[in-house]
């Protein structure tokens, strides 16, 4: 994120600019701004900027209307289908912004030097001026009444909650061990981080309270890029690629004694390392387990699926056999792993789908409309995922539904 302090709206419309960090993922870069209107009320945002191969810097792949649509369909397969599967009050949709392109050029001329040297194969997008925006949740809105303490916001990238069916692996292996821990060693070995995680998301998604723990325990103590922790919209935790230094979990828990200095872990008045620790991880549990405004409905039993257990974690297996199993249904983490698995073919089964479609497309390129490969992303489109047949037939429709 970049540092919302340096981005400010200015009475009279325009933009300034001051200088900044980001954060960036493949096909977008994220920066953070303050908007200032005429009441002096600050209101924090996040833009999301689009990104092109740096081979096309000079010569933009697309329009400037092709860019705003292309950002209309984020927001509508946010709004339409996203916000269908895990729930309207958790999925932020946003809408799309035009920003001055001058502004656009001087913040990606700001924010280049701190790009990651790996993510500089692809530029910003500084001809269309559009933008996706949205609240930054990681500050609070400044007009509320300030709060006794800065709001904590704690980032999980919890990843794929389940293994692959066997019939559309090639390895066994993918069938005990998941995707995630696999991709440890692997960027271990190339350098991305110098240390494996012991985190595995299937003991997160499990639902057992233990497992939970465990996971999110591994996950505070290595949290490479799957975990930040924010102190009133600040980065106070997180990892850099390639670093060899360890985050400092102390100085983590430093920074949240102070809320939790009314539990039932403080030893006259002082509360330990340790039971600092466990508090904010059960905190963490009970919120992933809790309903998004509402108890925590029925809860499935997956003991039985054969797919929800790593053999790369290193949870004690004879453990699992005591205590509950599975999601309450209508909790955060339930209604992830659901929308997960309405993919259950891994990049093996998934790609040849692609390549159908591909095909077909280079054949057919009036079908683009019809298979709504371009959008629009509504309710029909929705539905036709959901209800997609089970078996492939062959057919160009089945692949379509299941990439979309």
């Amino acid at each position: 994120f970049l540092d919302e302090r340096k981005f400010r709206f200015v009475k009279n419309g325009e933009l300034s600019l001051y200088g900044s960090c980001e954060s960036e993922a493949n096909f977008s870069r994220v920066c953070c701004y303050f908007s200032e209107a005429s009441h002096v009320r600050k209101h924090c945002r996040v833009l999301r900027l689009l990104k092109y191969p740096a081979e096309d810097s000079e010569n933009p792949p697309q329009t400037a209307e092709q860019a705003f649509r292309q950002i209309q369909n984020i927001v509508d397969f946010s709004s339409n289908v996203m916000s269908s599967l895990l729930g309207d009050k958790v999925v932020h949709s946003g809408e799309v912004v035009r920003l001055p392109l001058e502004f656009v050029r001087q913040l990606s001329i700001k924010i280049q030097h701190q790009r990651p040297a790996w993510r500089c194969d692809k530029v910003m997008d500084i001809y269309s001026g559009c933008a996706l925006c949205l609240p930054n949740l990681t500050s609070p809105t400044l007009h509320q009444p300030t709060p006794p303490a800065p709001p904590l916001c704690i980032e999980i990238k919890p990843k794929c909650g389940f293994l692959p069916s066997p019939k559309h692996v090639s390895k066994d292996i993918k069938t005990r061990v998941c995707r995630y821990c696999m991709h440890q060693h692997y960027k271990v070995a190339n350098g991305k981080w110098k240390r494996r995680s012991l985190y595995c998301p299937l003991d997160l998604f499990s639902g057992n309270r233990q497992r939970m723990h465990f996971a999110i325990r591994h996950l505070i103590e290595e949290p490479q890029n799957n975990l930040k922790v924010f102190k009133g919209g600040q980065c106070i935790y997180s990892s850099k690629e390639g670093s060899n230094e360890s985050p400092d979990m102390n100085s983590l828990l430093h920074h949240l004694r102070p809320y939790f200095l009314h539990g039932n872990n403080r030893i006259n008045g002082h509360m330990t390392t340790k039971a600092v620790l466990n508090d904010v991880i059960q905190v963490l549990v009970n919120a992933l387990l809790s309903a998004a405004g509402g108890d925590g409905g029925q809860v499935t039993d997956r003991a039985g699926e054969g797919r929800s257990f790593c053999e790369a974690s290193l949870f004690n297996n004879e453990r699992i056999r005591h205590g509950s199993q599975g999601l309450p249904t209508s909790s955060v983490l339930s209604r992830i792993l659901q929308t997960q698995m309405l993919d259950t073919l891994d990049i093996e089964g998934l790609y040849p789908l692609y390549r159908r479609v591909e095909q077909h497309l280079q054949d057919f390129p009036e079908e683009r409309t019809r298979l709504q490969i371009d959008g629009p992303y509504d309710q029909n489109f929705l539905e036709k995922v959901q209800k997609c047949w089970m078996e492939d037939d062959g057919s160009v429709e089945y692949a379509a539904a299941k990439v979309p």
